[in-house]
C-alpha cells in the first residue's frame, strides 16, 4: 500500500532469504564509534578602556568653562563629547561602541520636559504664596509627581543613550514603559522607606530585571539574573553600621564607596544579553581612592573659596570706607555690589572645579576602574545578532537634566 518492497520487510523482520538485505539492515543499526570530542569553551574576553586622560580632563574643563560662559546650555554638548570619548575607548573583543546621540536633541528634549515642569512649579510657588498654610500639604503631592517624573526619566533617559549605542554596526534598543517603570519603582520605593532601607537590594533586582528584558542588542534579548538576596548577604553590614557613618564623617566616603564596589560588581554578574554574561572580580575596595580624592579636592577648594571671600571682603571694606559689618545693611546696597560680584565669581569658580574634579574621579576613572574588572563570556553567541529596534527620541533625557537625575 505503500509502495515498500516486501523483500525489505522480510529484511528488516530477519526472515528475509536474501543475505545482502540483511547485511546492509545490520550496518545501519550498527553502533556508532566513540563521538568526537566536544570543543572546549571559549576564554571570556576581556573589556579594554584606552581613552587618555589627559584628553579627557582638558576635554571636560573646556566643557566647564563653556558651560559658565552660556549659563550651563552647554552641558548638551558636553555630555554627548563625554559619551563619545567613554563609548569609543570601550573595546569588547578588540571592536569600540560608538555613540550617535547629537547634543540639539538633548537640548530640545530640555527644552519640552522643561515646558512640563515650569508650569508644575509656577503651580506650587503659588501655592505658597497665596495659601501659606497650605504650602507644607502641596509639598507632599509635589514630592510624590517629581519623584515618579524622576523615574520615568531614568528609564526614559537609560532607553535614549541605548538607542544611540551601537556595537558592530547593530544598535542596543528598549521597550517597555517608562511610566510602568516609574509606579513599580514607586511602590518599591514605599517599602523600602517601611522597612528602614532593608527592601532596597530587592527594589534593585525587580527594576533592573524590567530594565534589562526590556533591553536589546539587535534580536538578542537582556535579562537580568542578579537577586536581591545575593546583594542584601554582600552588604547588610553595611546597613548596620550606616548611623555611625553619617555621624563620624570621615567613615562616609569608605561606606558609601564600599556600597558602590558591591552595587557594581552584583550588577554586572547579572546582566544577560542572549547567550552573552558578563562577569567582574571587581574588589570592594576599588573605590576608596576615587572618592577620597574627590573629598580631598572639595576641601583643598573649599578652604581656598574662604580664603577668598575673605580676601574679597578686605578689599571691599578698604574700598569702599564701610565696615564689615555694616557692608550688606540696606542702607549700603550700593557699595555692597562690588562684593556680591566677587562672590558670585568666587562661587561660580568654585563650582567649576568641582565640576571639572567629579567627571574626571566619578565618570572616567570609575568606568575605567571597573571595566578593567569585566569579561565577557560566549561573546559568540552574538555573532549573527539582526538588527532591530526604533530610535527613541530624548524626552526622557530631558525630564532627566531638568530633575537632575542624568547618568552616564
Amino acid at each position: 500500500m505503500l509502495g515498500i518492497d516486501k523483500s525489505l520487510i522480510y529484511s528488516l523482520s530477519g526472515s528475509d532469504p536474501h543475505p545482502e538485505v540483511a547485511a546492509v539492515n545490520d550496518m545501519q543499526w550498527a553502533p556508532l564509534g566513540p563521538s568526537e570530542p566536544v570543543p572546549p569553551p571559549l576564554p571570556p574576553t576581556r573589556v579594554d578602556f584606552t581613552g587618555n586622560r589627559s584628553m579627557f580632563r582638558k576635554m571636560v574643563t573646556k566643557g566647564a568653562l563653556l558651560e559658565l560662559v552660556t549659563f550651563g546650555f552647554y552641558r548638551f554638548w558636553l555630555a554627548t563629547d563625554i559619551r563619545r570619548h567613554l563609548w569609543s575607548n570601550t573595546l569588547v573583543d578588540g571592536d569600540a561602541a560608538e555613540y550617535t546621540g547629537r547634543a540639539k536633541e538633548l537640548l530640545v528634549g530640555f527644552l519640552f520636559a522643561l515646558a512640563i515642569l515650569v508650569p508644575i512649579y509656577l503651580a506650587y510657588f503659588l501655592v505658597g504664596i497665596e495659601f501659606e498654610r497650605w504650602q507644607g500639604f502641596a509639598s507632599t503631592p509635589l514630592f510624590i509627581s517629581f519623584y515618579a517624573f524622576g523615574q520615568f526619566a531614568i528609564f526614559r533617559a537609560r532607553r535614549y543613550r541605548l538607542t544611540r549605542t551601537v556595537w558592530r554596526g547593530v544598535r542596543f534598543w528598549m521597550d517597555g514603559s517608562g511610566w510602568a517603570y516609574s509606579f513599580r519603582a514607586m511602590l518599591w520605593g514605599l517599602l523600602v522607606f517601611l522597612t528602614f532601607g532593608l527592601a532596597l537590594p530587592w527594589r534593585e533586582a525587580s527594576l533592573e530585571r524590567y530594565k534589562m528584558r526590556h533591553t536589546y542588542f539587535g534580536d538578542l534579548q537582556g535579562d537580568f539574573e542578579g537577586r536581591g538576596w545575593e546583594f542584601f548577604k554582600r552588604g547588610w553590614w553595611l546597613w548596620l553600621l550606616s548611623p555611625i557613618s553619617i555621624v563620624i564623617f570621615p567613615l562616609a566616603p569608605f561606606f558609601y564607596a564600599e556600597f558602590k564596589a558591591r552595587e557594581w560588581r552584583w550588577w554586572l554578574n547579572g546582566i544577560r544579553v542572549g547567550g552573552v554574561s558578563l562577569s567582574s572580580d571587581l574588589p570592594h575596595n576599588a573605590f576608596y581612592g576615587l572618592y577620597w580624592k574627590v573629598v580631598g579636592w572639595w576641601v583643598l577648594l573649599s578652604t581656598l573659596f574662604g580664603f577668598y571671600l575673605g580676601g574679597a571682603t578686605l578689599l571691599a571694606v578698604k574700598l569702599s570706607g564701610v565696615p564689615a559689618d555694616e557692608l550688606f545693611a540696606p542702607g549700603h546696597t550700593a557699595k555692597s555690589i562690588p562684593m556680591l560680584v566677587l562672590m558670585v565669581i568666587g562661587y561660580f569658580a568654585l563650582a567649576l572645579a568641582v565640576n571639572i574634579i567629579m567627571r574626571v574621579y566619578l565618570q572616567r576613572d570609575l568606568w575605567a576602574k571597573v571595566l578593567e574588572t569585566v569579561d565577557v563570556h560566549n561573546i559568540g553567541a552574538a555573532a549573527d545578532v539582526r538588527a532591530s529596534g526604533e530610535l527613541a527620541n530624548a524626552l526622557g533625557e530631558g525630564f532627566a537634566d531638568g530633575l537632575d537625575v542624568a547618568g552616564f
